[in-house]
């Protein structure tokens, strides 16, 4: 495929996923989990989301192919784990696009956020099919709208005479596995540095600006997150901010700022199609690397004569989405989404261990931290997400078995 993108749309593309994803749909189960030690979960995410970031970004670099760690996964540690590491991806970020469909629609029209939803999934695979450029573009727009709206309620929420420092205050309320679940939860708005290396096709110089572009965007993500956190805790506290399915928005109202209300909810709208924009291209990258194996069907492998992208690749993801996006619920996709992401940095990390100096290995602890951070997170997160998670694992590894047997 054609490499056009520089740093600056490959930082883009993950701020566009990352942002719309956290800010709007984990902080509320996230502090539901954690109670006011929701800070201390969102820093346990971080340095597990630092740990894979690294990893990623130095095998990236490595195999610069699209595909992410299910080609990492191949490469390095044989063709069954990178095939599990990407069914992981490609089933866990499926639910990831239902998640920020239905959270377009819950935002623009609660009465029909599954109309919605449906709507917007087939909006943004058209958009995606007729050129990445397009995407990137589109994809530019939406962060800065996104960054201007989460600035004002920061903004407006620190300087409100209803802020109150004391509701930081970490209580008896924060349990071990309550702040594990939240970190869990919260590493769903993390996980957006993937689409940067699943574009290792498309990127221009993907040795020098892949490494370079996945902690940019993670940082600027991580600094943007702990501000809304703060303005969301002092202005709600724990308790409030878990039971608020619309916390951004109820912190503006709380806040004495009813008139910003309606710009909160747009660009809550606006963050979720942002991300579900990056998520797709994503997800049919990797589907498109899968689909070069013959592990998924090999007409999904097709670049269009064109537009150059993997347009079966995304109609098929965009169909799939587009149905669960009519039939599922918000807070279930992104623990059952949880679960998958952190399975398949779990092998990132394993494949970045066995990387040698000369190949561009990252300190050992890194990789080993990671990969620990990952599993734990995985198996903190609430129990039926834990189940189904490891179901659809198990049936990928049966479907494996099966295919290799014949």
């Amino acid at each position: 495929m054609r490499r056009q993108l520089g740093l600056r749309d490959a930082v883009v593309v993950g701020l566009g996923s990352m942002i719309g994803a956290g800010v709007f749909a984990a902080f509320t189960p996230a502090a539901e989990a954690a109670g006011s030690g929701l800070l201390i979960g969102l820093a346990v995410a971080a340095v597990v989301a630092y740990c894979n970031a690294t990893s990623s970004a130095r095998l990236a670099a490595r195999y610069p192919a699209s595909g992410g760690t299910y080609v990492y996964g191949r490469e390095r540690l044989g063709p069954f784990w990178g095939y599990l590491a990407g069914w992981a991806f490609v089933v866990g970020k499926i639910a990831s696009c239902a998640a920020m469909a239905l959270t377009v629609g819950s935002y623009l029209w609660p009465d029909q956020a599954h109309a919605v939803a449906v709507a917007a999934v087939v909006a943004l695979t058209a958009l995606n099919y007729f050129g990445i450029q397009k995407a990137a573009w589109l994809t530019r727009i939406i962060v800065a709208v996104v960054l201007l709206v989460l600035a004002v309620v920061v903004v407006v929420c620190l300087t409100s005479s209803s802020a109150d420092p004391g509701r930081l205050e970490i209580g008896g309320d924060a349990t071990y596995r309550g702040v594990l679940q939240a970190a869990g939860l919260l590493f769903f708005a993390f996980a957006g540095y993937a689409r940067i290396a699943t574009l290792g096709e498309e990127v221009r110089d993907p040795g020098r600006t892949i490494p370079r572009a996945v902690p940019l965007a993670l940082a600027i993500t991580l600094i943007t997150y702990v501000a809304v956190a703060l303005a969301l805790l002092v202005v709600l506290g724990p308790e409030r901010l878990a039971a608020s399915p619309d916390a951004v928005a109820a912190a503006v109202q709380e806040a004495g700022a009813p008139e910003l209300v309606p710009v909160a909810r747009i660009g809550a709208a606006v963050a979720a199609l942002g991300s579900l924009l990056a998520l797709i291209l994503g997800v049919s990258r990797t589907t498109l690397a899968m689909a070069r194996d013959r592990h998924l069907p090999t007409a999904l492998a097709e670049i269009h004569p064109k537009y150059q992208v993997p347009h079966r690749a995304e109609l098929a993801v965009g169909a799939v989405v587009a149905v669960l996006a009519a039939l599922v619920d918000v807070r279930q996709a992104i623990g059952f989404s949880s679960f998958g992401v952190l399975f398949y940095y779990a092998i990132a990390n394993l494949s970045a261990a066995t990387l040698r100096p000369d190949e561009g290995r990252p300190p050992r602890a890194v990789p080993a931290v990671g990969l620990v951070g990952c599993l734990t997170l995985a198996f903190a997160l609430p129990w039926s997400s834990v189940f189904a998670g490891g179901a659809v694992l198990l049936l990928g590894a049966i479907l494996y078995g099966v295919r290799h047997r014949q």
